[in-house]
């Protein structure tokens, strides 16, 4: 089944397409290619009554499917007397857009063209060739090395290497050798084992304490019998201290809660609307032991500055526009989307809105 996009005068080029081809599917397009053949005689053959007689089925189809695809508020002004292809000209000389119009837009398109990594680089090469194949139907010839450098500088960093490659080279490239060698490098990127995703986690400095071990040459005070994790570290065993000592003030003399230079750093830290970030790293291909340990970050946030992966994007809101990292700068979040990471062992972690920092 075929269907025919109703026109609405500014999709001229769509509706043409669809009437000829359902047209030519049905196999009644007689009317659209030729012209009306002349009225039979008593001389006219069989052959030319065959002729007539289909023609004149084919006008009366395409006339009727043509109206009826048609806007009723478009139809005034019309031929209505005509032929199919008589109507079709017609429509043609009132509603075709300026070849000049075509050009332009092709052009704004074609150069404002960027690889997201959506879809694959060899996708998005073919795409290109495609506005190049449209512009030479309008007479506008683009050359295959244009066109090549145009896709290399529209492709992201991590492609630095063709780009290098290509212009140490005094001989140009083909489309084909083009695709053929950042295809090879997408998939080296894939297998890689160098990718890295950075979590960021903001922590409440009131809530988090840092935790302290001594070893038995300096314990002093009343000490804890090993337990079942008393395998953690040589020699190491924890201990409860007599008396208050803060570890702000470095002096044992209250508690750290209680400390005025403490809460003083801590209103003067809020205002400065500071927060402490950990940042974790981590290869996301990396092989590890199942009887290896690993820490749990407690990440909120994850933040990467490649878009391998990314299987959709949007913009930023307010409170995610701007990340400060540890010397206290802000960074741009260019956008936010999901990331697929697929590990060697086939197993895939979907990271739910990765902050994009080319800057990082």
């Amino acid at each position: 089944m075929v269907t025919i996009e109703v026109f609405t005068g500014s999709n001229f080029k769509k509706w043409k397409e669809d009437m000829e081809f359902a047209m030519e599917m049905a196999d009644v397009d007689l009317s659209l290619v030729t012209d009306k053949p002349g009225e039979l005689t008593v001389a006219s053959t069989d052959d030319e009554k065959l002729v007539h007689a289909a023609w004149m089925k084919s006008n009366r189809i395409c006339l009727l499917s043509m109206r009826r695809s048609i806007l009723d508020h478009l139809k005034s002004g019309m031929p209505t007397n005509c032929t199919a292809k008589e109507l079709m000209t017609a429509i043609s000389d009132r509603y075709r857009v300026s070849s000049n119009a075509d050009i332009g837009s092709l052009l704004q398109v074609l150069f404002n063209m960027k690889y997201d990594g959506n879809g694959g680089v060899r996708d998005y090469i073919i795409r290109v060739v495609d506005y190049q194949t449209k512009l030479k139907a309008l007479k506008v010839d683009l050359s295959d090395t244009c066109i090549v450098h145009q896709a290399l500088n529209t492709l992201p960093p991590e492609f630095s290497i063709i780009k290098t490659n290509y212009n140490s080279q005094d001989e140009s490239w083909s489309i084909n050798d083009l695709i053929s060698m950042v295809v090879a490098e997408e998939e080296k990127l894939k297998k890689e084992k160098g990718q890295v995703a950075l979590y960021v986690a903001g922590f409440n400095s009131q809530k988090c304490k840092k935790s302290k071990t001594y070893t038995n040459k300096f314990a002093h005070g009343t000490t804890k019998e090993p337990g079942q994790y008393s395998n953690m570290g040589p020699n190491k065993v924890s201990f409860k201290k007599k008396g208050y000592h803060c570890f702000f003030f470095k002096k044992k003399c209250h508690m750290k809660k209680d400390c005025l230079k403490y809460k003083a750093w801590l209103a003067k830290r809020e205002n400065a609307g500071n927060d402490s970030l950990a940042l974790v790293c981590e290869s996301n291909l990396s092989e590890a032991s199942s009887s290896s340990w690993w820490l749990d970050s407690g990440a909120t946030n994850h933040v990467t500055f490649t878009i391998q992966g990314f299987i959709n994007q949007r913009k930023p809101n307010k409170d995610e526009s701007k990340l400060t990292v540890g010397n206290n700068k802000d960074a741009d979040v260019e956008f936010v989307g999901d990331v697929n990471l697929v590990l060697d062992s086939g197993f895939k972690l979907m990271l739910r809105n990765t902050l994009y920092v080319p800057s990082f």
